[in-house]
């Protein structure tokens, strides 16, 4: 079956979770948290949820389990990505992930290295699979989160979540 009958069959509305790592936003102030609800909305999905949280590994762990409860089928981490010491997203969400995306990571990179140059390699974004749904995990700047969304997470969402439910025979 070719990449356009995946597309084809592919549901066209998934639900959706929005979690916001950082240790400074606010509701007011999460531009990115707010842009990716409105695209996932936009995009004819629906908003699960969402959560604001520190870049803390038991908050992330419980903003990810309170998004399975909410039966999202794929769940976008914005923040926390980078390098620094207060960066700890990538290992909360790389510690839960059973199978890694790493194309989503690389891809990412690349797109980011044509808008920013070697900065992009200080990214650490993550995506792969947990208990049957998907989580990305992408930089908190709003220029990144329009980036890995247009580019990468729109466009493929229907399809990655056609593949997780297969295994799940749904």
């Amino acid at each position: 079956m070719g990449h356009q009958e995946h597309r084809h069959e592919a549901p066209k509305r998934v639900r959706v979770f929005v979690i916001t790592a950082s240790d400074t936003r606010g509701e007011a102030e999460d531009e990115s948290g707010a842009f990716l609800k409105h695209a996932v909305f936009a995009a004819g999905h629906d908003v699960a949820g969402s959560r604001i949280v520190k870049d803390e590994p038991a908050q992330l762990r419980a903003a990810l389990d309170e998004a399975a409860a909410a039966g999202a089928e794929a769940i976008v981490v914005n923040g926390g990505t980078g390098i620094a010491g207060r960066d700890r997203t990538y290992e909360a969400v790389a510690g839960v992930l059973e199978k890694r995306l790493d194309g989503f990571g690389e891809l990412f990179r690349m797109l980011s290295f044509q808008e920013i140059g070697s900065a992009a390699m200080l990214s650490r974004a993550v995506a792969g699979t947990w208990g049957g749904r998907v989580i990305f995990s992408v930089p908190g700047s709003r220029a990144a989160v329009r980036l890995a969304w247009e580019k990468l997470i729109g466009p493929e969402l229907g399809h990655v979540i056609r593949e997780l439910r297969k295994d799940a025979g749904r």
